[in-house]
Order: C-alpha cells, then structure tokens, then sequence
C-alpha cells in the first residue's frame, strides 16, 4: 500500500506539470475548488449562477451574496474545500473504501454538470473525464480502479498543495491578482491579501500532512 501511494504521488506531481496532459487532469482539483464556492454560497443563502472551468486549469464561480459574512465564507471556502476533500478521499482509501469515492466524484460532476458548469470547455471536460470514469469502472480491473482512485486522491492532494502555494506567491508578489486572496483582501479592508495567501498554503500543508498520516502513521 505504501508503495502505491508513493508511485500514485509522484505520478500525479509529474502528470500535472505536462502542459497538456497535466492540465486535463488538473481541472478535477478546480472543479471541486469551485464547488466549494458554490455551496458554500447557497449554504449562507447566497445563489450560484454559473460555474466555468479552463483549459489553463483556471476557473471561477459567479455566485451572489445577501450579507458581507456569506461573501467572506464562499471567498474562503475554494481552497479549504479542495484540502478537505484530499484528506477525505485518502481517509477512504486508507480504510478501503472506494466506492465512497466513487459516489462522491459522480456527485461532483452531476451537480456540475447539471446545475452550474455552462462554458464549452467546462462541459466537454465534464463529458468525457465522466465518460472516461464510468468506462473504467465498468470494464477495469478491481486492482486497476483501485489505483486509479488513489492516483485520483494524489492528484487532488498535489494540486490542493500546488495550486494554495500558488496563490500564496501571487499574494506577495501581486496583492491585486491574488484571486480569492484578493477578493478577501477588499471584503474585510484591513487584512491584507497576502495573509489570506499564506492562511490558503497553511491549511493545505495541514490537511496533507493528515492525508499522508492516514497512509503512512
């Protein structure tokens, strides 16, 4: 087991540096970084109106708020969202449970593909990673979708890591394009973006050093 974490691991942090490759597989850590958005935003009774997920591996939830507090949670939800899931997913591998994995990834690319994602990219994404997915469970060997869940929760885990450190070193370097950072910046005036930055790489380390706990205790 600990050999295959190691090999999904480095698979994936290879993978996601291809420039074409890397960056199809990638779009499944944003997707659920935006459903974080999203839900988070009906949870503080905000609305959603239209996801969209980018070849560049980039994406943005257009969502609506009824208070400053709602605002604040959905800025802050993508990125915490995202390290969360890494570690529930490694949680279930680490205790055999795939099927929960699978139940779970169906459910993010139906609600996106149902309710949120409107832009083509987006959608032929949905399309064929779904199509991709459910031929593998259908045809592969349990062993097969056995790694290829765990390459899936490795691949999440070093975008959750990559992408939070990112963000981080746009918020010292460009204060302004920090995305969330940014808009967390303007929404509570005196915090500075790059707080936010160095909070979104924080709670990344955290929940992977969880999820690698889970596998190797």
């Amino acid at each position: 087991m600990k050999l295959q974490v190691i090999s999904a691991l480095i698979l994936a942090l290879i993978l996601t540096q291809l420039p074409i490759a890397g960056k199809y597989f990638a779009i499944l850590n944003t997707m659920i970084h935006e459903s974080g958005h999203s839900l988070m935003a009906l949870i503080t009774g905000g609305e959603v109106r239209r996801v969209s997920l980018l070849p560049n591996t980039s994406g943005f939830a257009l969502t609506g708020h009824t208070s400053w507090i709602g605002q604040v949670l959905t800025s802050l939800a993508g990125y915490v969202f995202a390290s969360f899931f890494a570690f529930v997913f490694f949680w279930l591998v680490s205790r055999g449970q795939y099927k929960w994995m699978v139940y779970i990834l169906m459910g993010f690319l139906l609600i996106n593909l149902i309710f949120w994602v409107r832009n083509v990219y987006g959608l032929f994404w949905i399309f064929t990673f779904g199509a991709g997915f459910i031929w593998l469970l259908r045809s592969g060997h349990e062993q097969v979708v056995h790694y290829v869940l765990l390459f899936l929760a490795s691949l999440i885990l070093v975008e959750s890591v990559t992408s939070a450190f990112e963000i981080m070193w746009i918020s010292l370097v460009s204060p302004g394009q920090a995305g969330d950072a940014a808009n967390l910046a303007r929404a509570t005036k005196f915090i500075p973006a790059p707080f936010w930055g160095i909070l979104f790489f924080v709670q990344a380390l955290y929940f992977a050093l969880l999820s690698i706990k889970r596998v190797f205790p």
